[in-house]
């Protein structure tokens, strides 16, 4: 990024013309949430055109570009596999990708990044949704497993929210909370309560002593 910024204010100084260029960022909202981005680098542009967009939709507005204006070169973009490039390639091939990096697909943080912000889930009620949501795809305990996972690297990596670079947001989903919710940004990574009631339920459904949740109840939805 210092690269960047310096570049930024070359360009017009070399053209002879006052100030300088705006940095853009590149972070969408799956990796903000989980905090995959190096807080002061990829958290300090000026502006992040994607900052508030999940990678499922941003990869449907990709597509959308192809199919209505014909940019056929995004075609790769879309197929190659998201990495920080953080290893070298192995025989020519990505060997580190950030879906492994993160321990969850974009497509199941698009799911729970909604669940946090639209529906204000926490823990326990974000569960009681998902295994109804992915009930087909995985079982009571992996969804508490994800859930769980999710949670602890959000609680972690919170802090680096109060950095995130300004975005245009496109979506109710966005992760700039600490300008506009304000909810807090250092937590107790234990979740003490709310691991402790979804143990409790996945232990009832394998057990088969209770039924899958069919609603939320009222003091758990927002367990922040």
């Amino acid at each position: 990024m210092i690269l960047a910024y310096l570049f930024a204010q070359l360009n017009q100084w070399a053209l002879g013309k006052p100030g300088g260029l705006l940095v853009l960022g590149s972070a969408n909202v799956d990796e903000s949430l989980t905090g995959y981005f190096t807080k002061y680098d990829c958290s300090s542009a000026d502006i992040n055109p994607i900052g508030g967009i999940s990678k499922t939709d941003l990869k449907s507005f990709l597509q959308y570009s192809v199919e209505q204006f014909q940019l056929t070169a995004l075609n790769s973009i879309m197929a190659a596999p998201p990495t920080a490039e953080l290893e070298p390639l192995t025989d020519g091939q990505v060997s580190q990708t950030d879906e492994s990096d993160m321990g969850m697909t974009y497509s199941e943080l698009s799911v729970i990044g909604r669940l946090r912000k639209i529906s204000k889930c926490g823990p326990y009620s974000m569960f009681c949704k998902l295994i109804h949501t992915w009930r087909e795809a995985l079982s009571p305990l992996q969804v508490a497993i994800k859930v769980k996972h999710f949670f602890r690297m959000y609680s972690v990596n919170r802090h680096k929210m109060t950095t995130v670079t300004p975005s245009y947001h496109a979506e109710s989903y966005g992760p700039d909370d600490n300008r506009f919710d304000l909810r807090p940004f250092l937590y107790n990574i234990r979740w003490s309560w709310q691991f402790r009631a979804i143990d409790d339920q996945v232990s009832k459904m394998e057990a088969g002593n209770d039924h899958t949740p069919s609603d939320i109840p009222v003091n758990t939805r927002a367990t922040y």
